[in-house]
């Protein structure tokens, strides 16, 4: 058993590792975006029909891709961005059909101490994918452990290629996930399939993702893409105003009783009825027409 454990902790860094160094995409911008990291640069434009959808990819100072290692770094700055442009209505954060996101690098987390963890507060600022008010599509191809299944479980919607795998394989570690994975894996796929995940390590395909809802839907690698842009665009439709008030209704049944978010529900219902979009989404299917949303 000993000797298992070693091989099984030896392969799950080793694919940490290897994730690490796959080129990684998220929602492109249309400026570049300064880091300190080795992935010097983020570069964003936007995409589809309307160009409503943001994407973002790493790129070094020499132009080459360079790894997701640190997601909070780039797209943090990068989320602050498009939540400020109107014209963006759903982001896609996308990675390498090897790799989703690699999380935090295992070598830095070595020297570690935990009064540094705990004076550092770290992690803490992975969170601005959570906290996004417009909707982000994780678009996972390949391998998406520890830090990359979190960062695609801070999203709000996940689209699957065929080949993905997901999995919290910090155990083999000898640490926990701590940018989510036990907690909202457990609300996800419930306590027992949580456990098994987050106590072996072991990995989940993208279809039993979808089947216990993890990931919304499967499709080929090389489609992946356009299909999560495809669900940007359908989102970017509506009104940004109601779609963001929507987004925040459906997080919220996490976070409360189900009498609290049904009350948290209906009064967010109501307040729909101050907003220009309400009336002209109503008066527009009355008059059997399409609706022109102004965002207000």
């Amino acid at each position: 058993m000993a000797n298992f454990a070693k091989i099984f902790a030896s392969r799950a860094q080793n694919v940490l590792q290897t994730a690490g160094r796959q080129p990684q995409v998220a929602a492109r911008f249309s400026r570049s975006v300064s880091s300190g990291s080795n992935w010097e640069f983020i570069k964003t434009d936007v995409t589809g029909e309307k160009k409503n959808v943001g994407r973002d990819h790493t790129e070094s100072s020499q132009g080459t891709e360079c790894p997701l290692q640190r997601p909070h770094e780039g797209i943090s700055t990068a989320l602050q961005q498009f939540s400020k442009d109107k014209s963006i209505a759903a982001i896609v954060l996308t990675g390498s059909e090897k790799a989703f996101a690699a999380g935090a690098d295992i070598k830095e987390m070595v020297g570690n101490t935990y009064s540094q963890c705990i004076q550092g507060n770290f992690l803490n600022d992975w969170v601005e994918v959570a906290r996004t008010q417009k909707p982000i599509i994780a678009a996972v191809n390949g391998y998406a452990l520890g830090g990359g299944c979190e960062l695609a479980m801070m999203c709000d919607i996940i689209y699957a290629g065929d080949k993905a795998k997901f999995g919290q394989p910090e155990i083999a570690l000898g640490t926990i996930p701590g940018a989510g994975g036990t907690q909202r894996l457990t609300r996800v796929v419930g306590k027992s399939k949580a456990m098994e995940m987050c106590l072996t390590g072991n990995m989940i395909s993208a279809q039993e993702a979808e089947k216990l809802g993890l990931a919304s839907k499967v499709v080929p690698a090389d489609q992946l893409l356009a299909e999560a842009i495809k669900l940007a665009e359908k989102i970017g439709t509506h009104s940004s105003l109601i779609v963001q008030l929507c987004k925040e209704s459906v997080n919220t049944a996490y976070e409360t009783t189900l009498q609290e978010g049904l009350k948290f529900e209906r009064r967010t219902f109501h307040a729909t009825f101050s907003t220009a979009d309400r009336k002209e989404g109503m008066t527009a299917f009355a008059e059997k027409r399409p609706a022109n949303f102004t965002n207000e």
